[in-house]
């Protein structure tokens, strides 16, 4: 590893990227430093790309460390360089009085490097997309944020997110599970939509109806009143100007875990579910990329009135 204050000049694909600070640790429980973090986005790039092209990305930076302040960062940065895709949204309820941001979009491996030099550890994205010839969003993606309330765990969660998947796939979905890296769990579902608000009217039908079925297990709403051994089926991340962390992020905790997708064998075996990045590399390596079928347009399903109906 080089030195904690080096400078590194690297070439990736055709760009020149100066790295710095590749011997600073970032994880001080796991002694995993600056260097390992860009290290595991580009050796998990080929699966990780796909989930972020043409979505507008935020970014959790921790430039020193996962132990100290951090901050989210939306706008790009001025150090970005002109070869990063970026896209100009509107900025409404923005703390920093912006009309608009400019949001970078990661297409390829040096966008990814560039961030990972940044201390950007957290890669957080929206469940809608912008091609490069559209000029509006598109929703494609519903997802349901399973948080447990202490002492419930991921264990727990793993029970909920099976009703989920019953319930998905009754409405002929293509449900899909990852850890949240942290401590609970995501089931997402590729869909179409005429009204991007449908995505959020639909999660919230199914968290209630969830919460019919097992109001001992699941609550629906986010008073931290009715949260205590229970999972918050949190719908409302399918807010257009929400995001949620994106498959294989690493996330800011002790060790270097990572948002990991699951088989559904997994999900049933309701284990205490957590992977580091060493570990989710190996998983690649054997699995490929278990989150891809959110990805394909012909697992897509048109959310219809009746699905948003009170069932």
């Amino acid at each position: 590893m080089p030195d904690k204050g080096e400078k590194v000049t690297v070439e990736v694909d055709g760009h020149r990227l100066t790295l710095s600070n590749l011997g600073k640790v970032l994880y001080p429980e796991a002694g995993f430093a600056k260097g390992e973090v860009i290290d595991y986005y580009s050796r998990i790039a080929p699966v990780l790309l796909p989930h972020l092209a043409d979505r507008a990305l935020t970014v959790k930076r921790y430039p020193n460390g996962v132990d100290d302040t951090f901050f989210f960062e939306k706008n790009a940065s001025r150090s970005t360089p002109s070869w990063v895709r970026t896209i100009n949204l509107p900025a409404p309820g923005s703390t920093k009085n912006r009309e608009t941001i400019d949001y970078i979009v990661v297409e390829e491996l040096p966008t990814l490097v560039f961030l990972a030099n940044l201390a950007a550890l957290e890669l957080h994205v929206p469940q809608w997309r912008i091609p490069r010839r559209a000029r509006t969003p598109r929703t494609d993606l519903v997802v349901f944020d399973l948080d447990p309330g202490p002492p419930a765990t991921i264990v727990e969660c793993c029970e909920v997110a099976l009703l989920l998947r019953d319930l998905l796939v009754e409405d002929g979905m293509t449900p899909l599970a990852k850890t949240s890296g942290s401590k609970g769990m995501q089931v997402s579902v590729p869909v179409e939509v005429d009204d991007p608000a449908h995505t959020s009217d639909y999660a919230h039908a199914i968290a209630r109806r969830l919460e019919r079925a097992r109001p001992d297990l699941v609550v629906s709403r986010m008073l931290k009143s009715l949260r205590p051994e229970k999972i918050l089926v949190d719908w409302s991340q399918n807010n257009p100007a929400k995001t949620t962390v994106a498959p294989y992020s690493l996330r800011a905790r002790p060790q270097p875990t990572v948002s990991t997708p699951l088989t559904w064998d997994e999900v049933e075996a309701g284990q205490h579910l957590s992977f580091t990045a060493h570990e989710v590399l190996a998983r690649v390596d054997e699995h490929g990329d278990l989150f891809a079928p959110v990805l394909a347009d012909g697992n897509r399903v048109r959310i219809t009135g009746a699905m948003l109906a009170d069932r």
